[in-house]
């Protein structure tokens, strides 16, 4: 019989580590199945853009995975019972389940709106395709002098405030900030960033925490109501709630957590990867949820799988940061040096080669997924079929060990 893997999720992570499981192991021994709801891969680094109408290259699943004996399921995930070893999905034929012998949970986030009153019915989120559509056409609908108010500060929301300013420059463009606005960055990249605002016309509300949404405005904390004919709502992510209502062990935010090579500590045959995982990085810091932490985490799962059913090296690479790569608009970005545990150093990259370089990690990451097995040594060992052991004792991060450049988190 086949060692049955499914992976569940198929953004950067869920893709990338289907490709690679079918790269590290033989077809006659496994069956790999990766579950999605949509057809085609989304590139969730681009949300903003896609908002902004700018259009996104098709990238169908049957395509990135012909030939490679990954079998794709369109359908959407309803529960996992981790006890029984089975998956519920729900497709065009109805409700099914699928047994499974390791698991790899990769489903992902979403958008969280905090529990602000209003937030769901008024706001707008980018967090993934569909949201970002139907920012696009509110957009679109929008007259000259019309105001638009992204709240957070952080990555995701000044990509969206500056995306938006580049694209509609006859739009009043604000973003509303629980901190000071680039408060992470080093002092270069916070005058980099304030530069950018101001050339695009973009209001920073600064230390202004929004407490309610409405339909034509938002209010701060402190009473002072911003007048926003759209609303976007960037202010993190929240996983996908299935992992929470299993017996799986999570952390506070529903996290799996999981040991140095993405396996649960509560359930051996279970690898969770991405914003999934609650993962230790460097200093025992959980790693943010991103596309730089997620990539590590889809190979690391791979190959300690792989690892284990051949009875060949199971690796344990610490994942460690490097930048933090922002895109301020088309023609201007900023790469935000950081230590090996994402804090702010002084060096930093800014302007027209600041915005190339994110470019290139943004298609580097797309290829990634879009040729699963392409330059990667095929290493295919015999399946030995061995049940799974209890889970390793995860170790301390090592900070001081360099780690393989294709383990290192870049954006």
């Amino acid at each position: 019989m086949q060692h049955r893997i499914i992976v569940l999720g198929a953004g950067y992570t869920g893709a990338i580590a289907a490709g690679r499981l079918a790269k590290r192991l033989r077809r006659e021994d496994v069956a790999i199945t990766l579950v999605n709801a949509e057809p085609d891969f989304v590139e969730r680094v681009r949300m903003h853009e896609l908002a902004v109408g700018r259009p996104l290259a098709p990238r169908p699943f049957s395509e990135m995975f012909a030939g490679t004996g990954v079998e794709l399921r369109l359908a959407k995930v309803t529960g996992v019972d981790v006890d029984r070893r089975t998956v519920a999905v729900v497709d065009a034929d109805g409700a099914e389940e699928l047994e499974y012998d390791s698991l790899v949970y990769a489903l992902g986030s979403g958008w969280n709106d905090q529990g602000v009153p209003g937030t769901a019915e008024h706001a707008h989120e980018i967090a993934g395709r569909a949201g970002a559509l139907r920012l696009r056409e509110d957009l679109a609908r929008l007259a000259a002098g019309q105001s638009v108010v992204v709240v957070g500060g952080g990555l995701t929301g000044v990509e969206a405030a500056t995306e938006i300013a580049e694209a509609r420059p006859d739009l009043d463009v604000a973003l509303a900030a629980r901190g000071a606005l680039g408060d992470w960055l080093s002092d270069k990249g916070r005058r980099h960033l304030r530069k950018v605002f101001g050339d695009l016309g973009i209001t920073a509300h600064e230390h202004a925490a929004v407490t309610a949404v409405e339909a034509d405005r938002v209010t701060t904390a402190d009473g002072t109501s911003l007048p926003a004919a759209v609303t976007v709502w960037t202010t993190g992510f929240a996983v996908h709630p299935i992992a929470r209502a299993t017996t799986l062990e999570v952390g506070d935010t529903g996290q799996i957590v999981v040991d140095g090579t993405m396996r649960s500590v509560s359930h051996p045959d279970v690898y969770a990867i991405g914003d999934a995982a609650l993962v230790a990085g460097p200093g025992d810091k959980p790693l943010r949820m991103s596309c730089a932490s997620g990539v590590p985490t889809a190979w690391q799962a791979a190959d300690a799988i792989a690892g284990r059913l051949t009875g060949g090296k199971v690796p344990n690479v610490p994942v460690r940061y490097f930048n933090q790569c922002i895109s301020l608009g088309r023609k201007d970005g900023l790469i935000q040096y950081v230590t090996a545990d994402d804090r702010s150093v002084r060096a930093a990259l800014t302007g027209r080669v600041a915005a190339l370089y994110k470019e290139l990690i943004c298609k580097g990451a797309a290829w990634a997924v879009a040729n699963p097995t392409l330059g990667m040594p095929s290493r295919r060992r015999p399946v030995t079929r061995q049940p799974a052991a209890a889970p390793e004792q995860a170790p301390a991060p090592a900070e001081a060990a360099p780690a393989p450049a294709e383990a290192r988190a870049t954006a």
